[in-house]
């Protein structure tokens, strides 16, 4: 039997995962949805939605009150409010109240990721906060990836099985907890969590989030418009962001800590900012494959620095703090289809030139200047 201490640790890591599946298991299974409930497939896409809106919001404020309230107690009842939410998802009679279940599940998933972040940072030694980082954010990534694949899997036979699962691995991260030592800031203010510096890091992560990971949709495009891909084979192909982050996350995590956050950032958007021009450029699926994949690089190098940029700035808070670049985050995310699609469709080169300057652009003007320590 594991350690109490060791399980809560595993417990940070696992419940990096549990959010993005929980928020993406929908994605494949719409027309079993809709069957199920009698609402069109096209409607059944609201699921994605009701999870994302009360997650996002939510997240201005969880952080701060989550660290009022403690770590440890928060997140444990966040996790107990999933397990509830999950199996109301199951037990739903109608669309209206699968939709109610949807939105407590991103409500409490706000309360949970903030905090798993900070208590990391917490538990972490500083020499190795970014590589702890980077198995966080590849976790995050894993889930949001394998979300539709496994969520379409369990489609096949019901998809109410899809959140029995999540009952139950919620329900374990809840008697698994957090490591005890990570305690929050009692007296946490929103005023301390929405600092400028703050702020500028969010604004960061939304630029490269959405100009990164959340361009999968104008990849998709393309792959079918250019290339008369597959459903199947697209999937393939923007599955590589996600496996890419995972594999590379020790290896990026250690770059993040011999280089400095504010570096990894800035060396991750320009990365970035080759891999989604050559994705729009490049002339065969193979290359526009292996750049995708690529970006899971990019990807984890400016979101893992950003979260240690913010982290390493030892200010109460920090919960706060994460909960606020999550939250600027996950909005970048939702901004992208709006901004870049109709670029897209007036020109397809423009639809993947503007996130490329806006990625070799955003970081170097946007975060603030320099102040650590130079390595070594």
């Amino acid at each position: 039997m594991a350690e109490p201490g060791r399980l809560a640790r595993s417990g940070l890591y696992a419940g990096a995962f549990l959010g993005p599946f929980g928020g993406g298991v929908t994605v494949a299974m719409l027309p079993e949805l809709g069957t199920s409930f009698g609402v069109p497939a096209g409607t059944a896409a609201a699921s994605v939605t009701a999870y994302l809106l009360p997650f996002a919001a939510l997240m201005l404020v969880s952080g701060t009150y989550g660290e009022r309230w403690g770590r440890r107690r928060t997140v444990v009842a966040a996790y107990g409010v999933y397990v509830l939410a999950s199996v109301a998802c199951v037990l739903a009679a109608s669309w209206p109240l699968f939709l109610a279940a949807r939105a407590v599940q991103g409500a409490a998933n706000a309360f949970t990721t903030p905090l798993l972040l900070a208590a990391l940072a917490s538990a972490a030694a500083p020499d190795r906060l970014g590589r702890a980082l980077g198995w966080f954010g590849s976790l995050q990534a894993a889930g949001q990836t394998s979300a539709p694949l496994l969520g379409g899997l369990a489609a096949e036979v019901d998809w109410r099985w899809a959140f029995g699962g999540v009952a139950v691995v919620a329900a374990l991260l809840a008697v698994a907890g957090i490591p005890s030592g990570t305690r929050g800031a009692e007296r946490a203010s929103l005023r301390s969590a929405w600092r400028p510096d703050v702020v500028r890091a969010g604004l960061v992560a939304a630029v490269g989030w959405g100009c990164l990971a959340g361009l999968n949709f104008l990849v998709a495009l393309r792959l079918e418009e250019e290339f008369a891909l597959t459903s199947g084979a697209r999937g393939v192909v923007l599955t590589g962001l996600g496996v890419a982050g995972l594999l590379t996350a020790r290896l990026v995590g250690g770059g993040v800590d011999r280089i400095g956050p504010r570096r990894s950032v800035l060396a991750g958007s320009a990365l970035g900012a080759v891999v989604v021009l050559g994705v729009g450029l490049a002339p065969v699926v193979w290359l526009v494959a292996l750049l995708w994949a690529l970006g899971g690089v990019a990807t984890q190098l400016l979101l893992v620095g950003v979260n240690a940029l913010v982290l390493k700035s030892g200010r109460a808070n920090a919960g706060g703090s994460m909960s606020v670049v999550q939250a600027v985050r996950f909005g970048g995310g939702a901004v992208s289809p709006l901004a870049f699609t109709p670029v897209y469709h007036l020109d397809p080169v423009a639809g993947f030139v503007l996130p490329a300057v806006l990625l070799a652009v955003a970081a170097p003007v946007v975060l603030p200047p320099a102040r650590e320590p130079r390595p070594g």
